[in-house]
């Protein structure tokens, strides 16, 4: 088999074989194939697209070239949760404490930020001393004391995707529907949960920015997933303006401190109800949406959500005092506002240009390697449909730095865009995939 024909068979748009596929997967690992001839064949995938049969292949060939986590020892119903990435996503350290509170064991592997959307692990590594970069042994010890862990992946899990990722970056095939959909699964079925909640993202700070992306993506993702054996969903929720009030890391660890304990802005909270809801009912624990929401907001009102977040952060090594009192999360020298220069009503808040301003303040980063400042962030005190009135405080800016805050403030103003009349923010769910 040459890796030339396999290159011209997709530039014909013909369907690999699994032999084929394996041969690829082994050949990226060992070195036989090279990076030209590589990047080749994912120039013509772009073009060419894959049938659900290849992408299925695909993904599991990525997902068996690394450690595969065996769960069964946790039960039989293990729920893991994905989101696409977003602008204040924050989503997983309320839906974890809050379907573990509930008795559904979580195993969550989660990743860090890159270029505009925030990574759950770096949200995390804001509280002092917790532990990201856990051993398997403890990482299923965790699960089985206290029902729940939030960890990063190690180098062992499906190194054919990063190793495909890597050359995905630099060669301007990052956006292939296939390619995406393979990658994120894989990683799903190497981490071993049964039943996988997808939040796929879709508008101005999402990688899909239209709806219909955004389908097709969880269409193939949720097909996939089911070739796999997978209990799968996917629900499509809207990036058009920031989930929650806060941009950056300690910032939103303090905001979803505030949800658990049943208070902070109500979009982030309907939504991790709804997703957390999705995953009992695919988990067969509750009938329906409505009756899975009921049932778990009782744990945010009687505090146990919080508790379990709690015991996880303990358990992890992080100092709770920060979770106690999050006010110290975003402790910065400075202090910037942003004032509303007319009355009117919010019209639109760009979710990609907030980004970009929290990103200012070094909150995210570029290369992998990028330092971060945890405590920098954005609070929005105006959302979409809010009534301003002149010198109204639109957001404030936690900083570190004078220039940074200065640059940031330019930017968020943009943001912004102000109406005469009443507008109404976009449903949050757009659509769900099972």
């Amino acid at each position: 088999m040459r890796m030339v024909d396999l290159i011209n068979k997709k530039k014909c748009g013909e369907a690999h074989t699994q032999e084929e596929i394996s041969f690829l997967i082994n050949g990226m690992l060992d070195g036989t194939i090279p990076d030209y001839q590589l990047s080749a064949w994912l120039m013509s995938v772009c073009f060419q697209g894959m049938t659900f049969d290849e992408s299925a292949i695909l993904t599991m060939e990525m997902a068996k070239s690394g450690d595969m986590l065996d769960l069964s020892c946790l039960g039989d119903c293990i729920i893991d949760k994905h989101s696409t990435g977003g602008v204040g996503d924050k989503t997983t350290l309320i839906v974890v404490p809050l379907l573990a509170a509930a008795g559904c064991p979580v195993a969550k592997f989660s990743g860090r930020g890159l270029g505009f959307t925030g990574g759950t692990i770096d949200k995390l590594e804001a509280i002092p001393g917790f532990r990201t970069a856990l051993s398997t042994e403890e990482f299923l010890s965790q699960i089985k004391n206290i029902g729940a862990a939030i960890a990063s992946q190690t180098a062992n899990f499906t190194p054919a995707d990063k190793k495909m990722y890597e050359l995905r970056d630099v060669t301007a095939t990052v956006n292939s529907i296939p390619l995406i959909a393979s990658s994120v699964v894989s990683k799903k079925i190497a981490a071993g949960a049964n039943v996988i909640v997808l939040d796929v993202k879709c508008g101005s700070g999402a990688f899909m920015k239209t709806a219909d992306e955004a389908r097709e993506l969880a269409k193939t993702m949720v097909e996939i997933g089911k070739r796999a054996g997978k209990t799968m969903c996917a629900v499509i929720t809207s990036m058009d303006q920031p989930l929650g009030n806060t941009i950056g890391n300690g910032i939103e660890v303090a905001e979803c401190v505030q949800v658990l304990k049943n208070e902070g802005p109500q979009d982030l909270k309907e939504l991790c109800l709804y997703l957390s809801a999705m995953g009992l009912v695919k988990a067969k624990k509750a009938r329906n949406i409505n009756e899975g929401k009921n049932y778990l907001e009782k744990f945010l009102q009687n505090g146990k959500a919080y508790e379990k977040f709690v015991e996880i952060v303990k358990y992890q090594g992080g100092d709770v005092e920060y979770i106690e009192n999050p006010q110290r999360l975003s402790e910065t020298q400075f202090a910037f506002e942003v004032v509303a220069e007319e009355a009117g009503y919010v019209q639109s808040l760009d979710a990609l240009t907030a980004a970009k301003a929290a990103k200012m303040l070094g909150t995210g980063r570029d290369k992998k390697d990028d330092p971060i400042d945890y405590r920098a962030g954005v609070l929005l005190n105006k959302k979409i449909g809010d009534k301003v009135y002149k010198g109204d405080i639109l957001a404030k800016i936690f900083a570190n730095s004078i220039e940074q805050g200065n640059k940031s403030r330019e930017i968020l103003v943009q943001a912004f865009k102000l109406s005469k009349n009443p507008t109404e923010p976009t449903p949050l769910v757009v659509d769900v995939i099972e």
